[in-house]
């Protein structure tokens, strides 16, 4: 499922199909525990759909707005600030005192 399609539907209408998501996920892991479980990525592909329908669905009971595309790298994009060089100890100080035995 696309997010363009998430965002179009209602809250309700989402939870339904996480509801309806997480029952295929729970066959699906009882067909992989079997060995009957014929498209493995499917698992992944089902996890990552919940993900993405909670994430819509959070946003929209915040009232966030939809969110744009990603800005593409360039010049964009701020640039990281460099870290400020760690200061060394100070060397420890030998004892020169000796001792006789």
């Amino acid at each position: 499922m696309k997010a363009s399609d998430a965002r179009a539907m209602s809250i309700d209408q989402i939870d339904d199909e996480v509801l309806k998501l997480k029952k295929e996920k729970f066959n699906l892991r009882f067909q992989r525990a079997t060995g009957q479980l014929e498209n493995t990525a499917r698992v992944r592909v089902v996890r990552r759909d919940i993900a993405r329908l909670k994430t819509i669905a959070r946003q929209k009971r915040a009232g966030e707005p939809a969110l744009a595309a990603k800005p593409t790298a360039g010049a964009a994009t701020a640039a990281k600030p460099k870290r400020a060089p760690k200061a060394k100890a100070p060397a420890k100080a030998k004892s020169k005192s000796k001792s006789k035995a």
